[in-house]
């Protein structure tokens, strides 16, 4: 194994090892929703029975090098790679010898600095990057500094955020790992869900950030000769540039789909409280289901401008998937789960619409829950009916509109209620989410 590191680590910038890191080595633990980590969630999965003889059988946990190489997607290695290389002294005039002054953040990876550097093609011009330091916590941090390196230096897409480029570099105080993204001005869309921001998210924007994850996570799953499973999707890792587009974000726990043969990998349980999927917390079986899972649940964040895992609320309304049940079935006490924030006459029926989307992708079979793909169609149909709406009908003439319907719109209504109530029953009886214990 130690000899596997030392080639990994003096040949990273020749060739990325993508399935650098076995089970022993993977980072223990889920966080909460707040970003702290639990390591009793760790210890309570990797205890139940049966997880040894699940893990036993995914060659790219067995720790063997020939099974990592049977494991890794053909020709990844190759893949041409635009990432710049860059050396401390560069990033430390970036970073006004990464001042606090310039830092965006600090999370379990490290802090994050504001920069600026100069572009390649034009000397003259300075781009504004992000810059994360790896903090001192030895192999662990690293082999997610790796991950990170060999996904977005792979995969390009206007909903991931780029990654410009890394620095592995001595210093007087030893090796220096760094990661340099663009920078995302507009934050976090849980800083913008949370009662930090300013002003609230417009629903308009809420609509066009899931449309924008969908996007991204349909790309990772679908659109390339591999897969890749996001497996920390969540409100802190989207990202808004100046333009307000969303950014799927830090990929350090990202893993390859499983291989051809395989239905899923087997894996050390990591990620976020209350967006992992319960049958990933129960045996370690991770498959492009648990990335939809977390989407469900981030949509349900949408439409509350709540956090899945909040302990400073009542006890009854800290888990946001249990809270919002008895709410679900009745319009008009699915109205008391909306975002007080937002006009709740005018968002209703959108965000009952995406609500029935998070529901199938909430239901507790991960075989019956949509690809990404078909959840990314539903979101575009709600996109697309709003701006339709939005066109068709003044504010002026909404309630005239409402008031005037005739006995065929009745009976539409009333069949559509009908088949909302079928739904929502179907929803109850296929998810009974099973929260981990901290």
């Amino acid at each position: 194994m130690i000899q596997l590191f030392d080639t990994i680590w003096f040949g990273i910038m020749k060739c990325f090892s993508f399935h650098s890191c076995n089970k022993k080595d993977e980072p223990k633990g889920m966080q909460s929703a707040s970003g702290r980590s639990d390591s009793s969630a760790y210890v309570d999965v990797e205890g139940r029975g049966g997880g040894s003889e699940l893990n036993s059988r995914e060659v790219s946990d067995s720790g063997s090098v020939e099974s990592l190489r049977r494991n890794a997607p053909p020709n990844l290695s190759q893949r041409p790679s635009s990432l710049r290389v860059f050396t401390v002294s560069e990033l430390k005039s970036a970073t006004k010898s990464f001042s606090r002054s310039v830092m965006l953040g600090e999370g379990g990876f490290g802090c994050v600095y504001q920069g600026v550097i100069r572009s390649v093609d034009d000397p003259s011009k300075r781009i504004e990057v992000a810059v994360k330091q790896l903090s001192k916590r030895g192999v662990q941090g690293h082999r997610e500094w790796v991950t990170e390196v060999n996904v977005l230096g792979i995969v390009e897409h206007p909903n991931l955020v780029k990654l410009v480029g890394y620095c592995a570099d001595d210093d007087e105080r030893g090796i220096q790992r760094l990661l340099i993204y663009e920078y995302m001005p507009n934050k976090s869309v849980e800083h913008h869900l949370s009662h930090r921001a300013e002003t609230p998210l417009p629903w308009s924007r809420r609509l066009k950030i899931a449309q924008d994850a969908a996007r991204g996570l349909t790309y990772l799953h679908e659109e390339m000769d591999f897969q890749i499973i996001f497996r920390d999707f969540k409100s802190s890792n989207i990202l808004l540039d100046d333009q307000w587009n969303a950014k799927l974000s830090d990929f350090g726990l990202a893993r390859l789909g499983p291989s051809d043969g395989l239905t899923h990998v087997s894996t050390a349980v990591v990620g976020t409280m209350g967006y992992a999927a319960p049958e990933y917390l129960q045996t370690g079986r991770l498959t492009s289901k648990n990335d939809v899972w977390s989407y469900g649940v981030f949509l349900y964040e949408i439409i509350t401008g709540r956090r899945p895992l909040d302990r400073n609320r009542p006890k009854g309304e800290q888990k946001l998937l249990e809270w919002i049940k008895p709410y679900l079935s009745d319009t008009k006490k699915f109205q008391l789960i909306l975002d007080p924030r937002l006009d709740k006459k005018q968002v209703l029926k959108s965000a009952q619409r995406l609500a029935n989307i998070a529901n199938r992708c909430l239901v507790k079979n991960p075989k019956n829950r949509p690809k990404m793909s078909e959840v990314l169609g539903m979101v575009n149909g709600i996109m697309e009916s709003s701006s339709d709406a939005n066109s068709l009908l003044p504010l002026k003439n909404v309630s005239r509109v409402e008031v005037s319907q005739d006995v065929e719109t009745n009976n539409a209504k009333k069949r559509s209620m009908d088949q909302k109530s079928r739904e929502s029953n179907w929803f109850f009886k296929m998810w009974r989410p099973k929260l981990l214990r901290t």
